[in-house]
């Protein structure tokens, strides 16, 4: 399994923002949005500032995705499931 941040993007977009305007409300470096565009690990304490900027709680911006592996026919699996 794999974090996805796309809530965190519906959000932003909700609330009419971009990822500098995110920068600018947590103080969190150019590094940490550049990992969550790619879907990387960051932090608990960019995710509480997140969450402090936005509003919001955890569950709102991330979100476990079950990894998508192909079997050796071309046939979808589902890791860990």
């Amino acid at each position: 399994m794999k974090i996805s941040y796309n809530k965190l993007w519906h959000l932003m977009l909700d609330k009419e923002m971009n990822k500098s305007d995110l920068k600018r409300a947590t103080g969190i470096s150019t590094a940490s949005i550049a990992k969550l565009g790619k879907g990387e690990n960051v932090t608990t304490d960019i995710l509480v500032k997140i969450c402090g900027a936005l509003d919001c709680e955890l569950d709102e911006i991330m979100e476990l995705a079950r990894d998508d592996i192909r079997t050796k026919n071309g046939r979808r699996k589902l890791a860990n499931g």
